[in-house]
């Protein structure tokens, strides 16, 4: 059985690491997630890079198995929810019932992202900039000047590290306690070492990567982990 998944405090908010890459809220009943790009299979297959065109069906596979555990009330997308503009469109039928059925009995939130800025007519729910909840602000793109209990995207953190003399590059989520940046959900998304200058001018200081591995998470102190080659 999957661990719970380790808690963080965020501005006084308990918050747990769920070791799929989501992020629940138990107070509030919400489940946070950054950056499916559903989608980004058929935006590349348009541009002659040919993929599987099964990225959409995979992602939403994972999300509706951590919603099924969870049970969330409500649900937040933090940006960049379809690759593209036109990503929605691209749906095919299969998937829009997925999604679907992962919005039933619950509200849902789309937050708009650099890659999906629009709202997506069609698919239901409501659309934001950013979310504010409680002492929690919800957003795609980390501010450059954010105060305590900033929750993003954007950046798809990964973290590389040494295990047993083998190296391991993971999914991680980022966070000092002031602030957290999520790991991207989708199947094709790429990732940003928590070591590039990037993401670590986010963090006043020190701060901490937690690993998505299979059934729970791993902390582990920034400088412990390695730059990428």
């Amino acid at each position: 059985m999957a661990d719970d998944g380790a808690a963080v405090i965020l501005a006084g908010a308990t918050l747990v690491l769920d070791a799929a890459g989501a992020l629940w809220w138990p107070a509030e009943r919400m489940l946070i997630v950054a950056d499916l790009h559903l989608e980004k299979g058929s935006a590349f297959a348009a541009r002659g890079v040919p993929l599987p065109p099964y990225d959409s069906r995979a992602t939403l596979a994972v999300l509706a198995r951590i919603v099924e555990r969870r049970r969330p009330r409500s649900l937040v997308a933090l940006g960049d929810s379809f690759h593209d503009r036109a990503g929605a469109d691209r749906l095919g039928t299969e998937e829009r019932e997925a999604l679907a059925a992962l919005m039933r009995g619950r509200e849902m939130v789309w937050i708009a992202g650099n890659h999906d800025p629009d709202p997506v007519p069609g698919l239901g729910g409501s659309c934001a900039e950013e979310l504010r909840v409680g002492p929690l602000t919800l957003r795609h793109e980390p501010a450059g000047e954010a105060g305590e209990g900033e929750i993003a995207g954007h950046f798809h953190p990964v973290a590389r590290v040494v295990v047993r003399g083998r190296s391991l590059r993971r999914r991680c989520f980022a966070t000092d306690g002031r602030r957290l940046v999520m790991p991207a959900l989708g199947a094709y998304a790429g990732g940003l070492n928590i070591r590039d200058a990037a993401l670590a001018g986010l963090f006043g200081g020190d701060y901490d990567a937690h690993l998505v591995g299979a059934g729970r998470t791993y902390r582990i102190a920034h400088r412990a982990c390695l730059p990428d080659r």
